[in-house]
């Protein structure tokens, strides 16, 4: 038997591992699906603390930091200190910038394969996750796990 969360990083890598594949045959290799949120945000609205950038895209702060580490390493943004010394500021590069066309060409491309995967499953995935979602945020799974010695 295959355990839920298993399951669970398996879909995420068959998805997330497409889209890679697409960047990395587009002369992107080092671009990771996971910086488009970042990418698409800061052209919106300009450059951001991280904090709110983490607040923009739904993650946490921890999680939006090492992905704009990442990102940096790779070239696609930078930092510079805010106001106050705790903040970082993130700006997207040139690169970044010069890829904008393929990112926004994979985004539209996978909400369409979402969109179709969709038709094929008893219940849209994106509604069965915010569902979830919803229902962890009521009370959190080490709530529901209780005591292992019980």
């Amino acid at each position: 038997m295959i355990a839920l969360g298993t399951l669970m990083r398996h879909v995420h890598e068959l998805m997330d591992g497409a889209v890679a594949d697409i960047y990395a045959e587009h002369g992107l290799p080092d671009y990771r699906p996971r910086f488009s949120p970042v990418v698409r945000t800061l052209v919106a609205q300009g450059p951001l603390a991280i904090r709110d950038l983490a607040r923009a895209i739904g993650v946490t702060h921890s999680a939006a930091s090492q992905t704009v580490v990442q990102m940096r390493r790779s070239g696609f943004v930078t930092l510079e200190k805010g106001a106050d010394a705790r903040h970082r500021i993130v700006h997207l590069t040139g690169r970044a910038r010069a890829a904008l066309p393929l990112i926004e060409a994979e985004w539209a491309a996978t909400e369409r394969a979402v969109r179709e995967l969709d038709a094929e499953l008893p219940v849209p995935l994106e509604q069965l996750m915010r569902a979830t979602l919803r229902a962890l945020e009521r009370r959190d799974f080490r709530e529901r796990i209780g005591d292992v010695n019980a």
